[in-house]
């Protein structure tokens, strides 16, 4: 369940690491106040000071070589905004929302709790790209790190009537892990498939609980990714398109609401009569548009640039032309997004 890890440096290690070299230079211009009247004072002091410098130095060499937990990393904002601006295409509301949700959320030293996004959509419109994006922003090897989660619903809970046994399972894993780390990072995706229950057992610590048994949550992530309410997303674009309107003129306050209500009440969704809706624990429910023609095109050369090749708009337009776009008579959005596009180049 999820990728397993456990605290690699010792707790006395850890422990000391907190310590700033000021703390070990203190002790040496003591131990030099004092040289004159007591050279024993001064053997114990300078000892000491060379005990918690070898600590501090054992320390950061490390994790020059191995992941710590990142204490109080700020996050570089601007890069974050390239990122989601020029790699994530058609998504103007994504953009906008996980890029304040993230930097004001990180930017307050004191969060009343964990930041809590769920992000809906089709397949192929971005929604586990973005969770990859904010996994490398907050820890440098993104998913790859012990200190990020992945949870995929048909895998890791795939059998109703063990929801209890998975909501005992979820509560460890997470205690444990942010006990390890604060700033720990947990994504579960397919919530569509999720069996409803499950994730209500994680509701403790994404409440404004300052710390449960003992351990604070408040700084830890947690992303939702979910096909439902694909189709209520779908359904406010089509308004905007055919009244003339451009896609980027649809507001979250257009679908934020829509969005809640209709996941709250949809018994194929994993939070269907949630308390996490029932009780405002999502800070924001993202929504993630469907893909215009345009934004495939853009998903091929992007590709074809990632595999260190010229972009040749004649592969762009057959790749395309081989994808399969709705309603049927209007053929303006991608059935599948950018989800096929990797294997299609492949035949190009």
């Amino acid at each position: 369940m999820g990728h397993r890890q456990r605290p690699v440096a010792s707790g006395a290690m850890l422990r000391v690491g907190r310590l700033r070299g000021g703390a070990a230079l203190w002790l040496l211009l003591a131990a030099q106040a004092v040289v004159a009247i007591e050279p024993v004072s001064m053997t114990i002091a300078i000892g000491a000071a060379s005990i918690l410098t070898g600590y501090v130095s054992y320390s950061s060499l490390y994790c020059r070589f191995a992941e710590c937990c990142p204490k109080e990393k700020p996050l570089n904002a601007s890069a974050l905004k390239l990122d989601l601006e020029e790699k994530l295409f058609g998504q103007h509301l994504a953009t906008e929302v996980i890029f304040k949700a993230l930097t004001g959320f990180r930017n307050n030293n004191d969060p009343k709790k964990p930041l809590t996004l769920s992000l809906h959509g089709w397949t192929g419109t971005g929604k586990n790209f973005v969770s990859q994006i904010v996994a490398e922003h907050l820890h440098s090897k993104g998913l790859k790190s012990k200190f990020v989660h992945l949870f995929v619903s048909t895998l890791h809970f795939p059998h109703e009537q063990q929801i209890k046994l998975y909501q005992d399972q979820l509560q460890s894993w997470i205690r444990g892990n942010v006990s390890t780390c604060a700033s720990s990072v947990f994504i579960f995706d397919e919530m569509d498939k999720l069996h409803p229950g499950v994730i209500d057992g994680i509701k403790p610590f994404l409440d404004y609980y300052e710390q449960v048994d003992g351990v604070s949550y408040r700084k830890a992530v947690f992303i939702f990714l979910s096909n439902a309410g694909g189709d209520l997303i779908t359904e406010a674009a089509l308004k905007f398109w055919r009244a003339g309107r451009k896609r980027e003129d649809v507001q979250l306050n257009d679908l934020e609401h829509v969005l809640s209500v209709g996941v709250f009440n949809n018994k194929h969704s994993g939070l269907w009569r949630s308390r996490l809706i029932d009780r405002n624990l999502i800070d924001y429910f993202v929504p993630f548009l469907p893909l215009e023609l345009t934004h495939v095109k853009m998903c091929v050369r992007a590709e074809m640039r990632a595999r260190g090749s010229a972009v040749d708009e004649d592969v762009v337009s057959r790749v395309t032309e081989e994808m399969t776009f709705f309603p049927k008579g209007e053929e303006i959005y991608s059935d599948k997004g950018c989800k096929t596009v990797q294997s299609r180049l492949d035949f190009h």
